[in-house]
């Protein structure tokens, strides 16, 4: 209920009450300023989208201790990251600030501030994203009628190009790995992330299959190793080339099931900082790839794998993507050969059933009773009479040929219904004998003479 009352001191006081029942009440100088403001705190609560203003007081920095508690069920390298924004980046600009009191030009700006102060695209995109997540959750606890700072726009991320290595690459540069040769190898052709090789146990190797299963990844964070799931939550098993299986055996002969398959010198956890230091970067510069990153062994393998002839749906699984869409959009355009081929085969498919429609009608239009050989199959008797004696006589390689008659009526079917050869029906025999007797006749100049017998007797 809701209601308009003048004051004894002369002002207009507005009183309502929200859908939880509490009264609330503003004074106002003008009565029409009363009135409209009771408007649309009415219908603000009619559409469901009303918001307590004591709620919005809240500060961002009080919104952050709840909002952060709430992420728990994050991996420990994400919630450390997000903790790490809220200290350096979102706190310092908004902890005092209500959250009724953020306005999108007030977003515009700090973004423009992190980007002249020098941080990165990415870093600032981070700090948004954060910020404007927590936004989202207040609009959720009813403290926002919407989150004020959705929009913005935000700079563009660089684009680099991905170096993907070659097979030759890939042995160079583990064979200059030293004692990380088979770990190099694993990287670059079972596609594994660096958390998921070195968080790898003897026991998750089935060498019979050829199969590694990873079920665990280790992260590092503020200098602490943290087992937990793979990226995404996502349990896979991956194909191992026979030439690793072989390999594999060989260096975990000697471990226990439980055992970690690559460790340090010391059979210590393999740290990454550390590896990049002592093998893989100047490994990787003795073979004319500085700056290659281990991470980028997994798009090689990717990349390997589709040059072998790997489906979208198989690298998706052997890199453990949570959709076929993220594996399109990060390796679609190696694809690029089987889609020419795809093309290349179409063309053959046109082709084939442009050469079929214009033969078949002239042999039809020569005869007087067209129409119903188009309509049923059948070849009229006195047609046949004409075509048969130009017909090849003997098989292929000795084998004899099967009924003339009955193949060209197959393909008067497959021209006049516009069916892929695979559909022929059964009483024609197989699709591929059929389509072979077409593709000779089209070559050694029987469809020619059939035309030439037909011309020939036509008046």
């Amino acid at each position: 209920m809701a209601n308009i009352a003048r004051r004894p001191d002369g002002r207009w006081r507005a009183r309502y009450r929200d859908a939880a029942g509490k009264e609330h009440a503003r004074h106002f100088d003008r009565k029409v300023d009363a009135q409209r403001f009771l408007d649309n705190v009415t219908a603000s609560v009619v559409r469901g989208d009303y918001v307590d203003p004591a709620r919005s007081r809240m500060t961002v920095g009080e919104w952050a201790e709840p909002w952060i508690a709430g992420r728990a069920h994050l991996k420990p390298k994400t919630l450390s990251s997000y903790k790490s924004l809220l200290r350096t980046r979102v706190l310092p600009r908004w902890k005092d600030v209500p959250l009724k009191a953020i306005t999108h030009a007030d977003a515009v700006a700090w973004v423009a501030d992190m980007r002249a102060a020098g941080l990165s695209a990415s870093r600032t995109r981070q700090a948004y994203h954060l910020l404007t997540s927590m936004l989202d959750d207040a609009v959720k606890d009813n403290r926002l009628p919407r989150n004020p700072i959705a929009g913005v726009d935000l700079p563009r991320l660089p684009t680099t190009d991905r170096r993907y290595l070659t097979h030759g690459q890939v042995a160079d540069l583990a064979s200059a790995a030293g004692r990380y040769r088979l770990l190099v190898l694993v990287l670059a052709y079972c596609g594994l992330r660096w958390g998921e090789v070195v968080a790898l146990r003897v026991r998750r190797v089935d060498l019979a299959r050829g199969r590694i299963e990873v079920a665990e990844a280790i992260a590092e964070v503020d200098g602490r190793l943290i087992v937990g799931e793979p990226k995404s939550y996502q349990r896979r098993s991956v194909p191992v080339p026979r030439f690793l299986r072989d390999e594999l055996a060989v260096h975990v002969a000697d471990k226990n099931p439980d055992d970690l398959v690559f460790t340090s010198a010391r059979g210590e956890t393999l740290r990454v900082h550390r590896f990049r230091r002592t093998y893989f970067d100047p490994a990787a510069a003795a073979v004319g790839l500085a700056g290659l990153v281990p991470h980028e062994l997994r798009h090689t393998a990717a990349s390997l794998a589709i040059a072998a002839g790997a489906s979208i749906n198989g690298v998706q699984e052997m890199l453990g993507h949570a959709s076929a869409t993220l594996t399109l959009d990060r390796y679609g355009h190696l694809f690029g050969d089987e889609l020419d081929a795809v093309a290349e085969r179409l063309q053959l498919h046109r082709a084939d059933f442009l050469r079929t429609r214009a033969c078949l009608p002239k042999i039809g239009g020569l005869v007087g009773d067209a129409g119903r050989m188009l309509r049923t199959d059948e070849i009229p008797d006195e047609l046949w009479e004409l075509i048969q004696p130009v017909l090849p006589a003997g098989g292929h390689q000795g084998r004899p040929w099967n009924d003339h008659r009955l193949t060209l009526e197959a393909i008067i079917w497959r021209y006049r219904t516009g069916s892929p050869w695979r559909d022929l029906p059964d009483h024609f025999g197989a699709w591929q004998s059929v389509w072979e007797r077409h593709r000779r006749w089209s070559d050694d100049g029987t469809y020619v003479r059939m035309f030439a017998a037909v011309r020939a007797a036509a008046p």
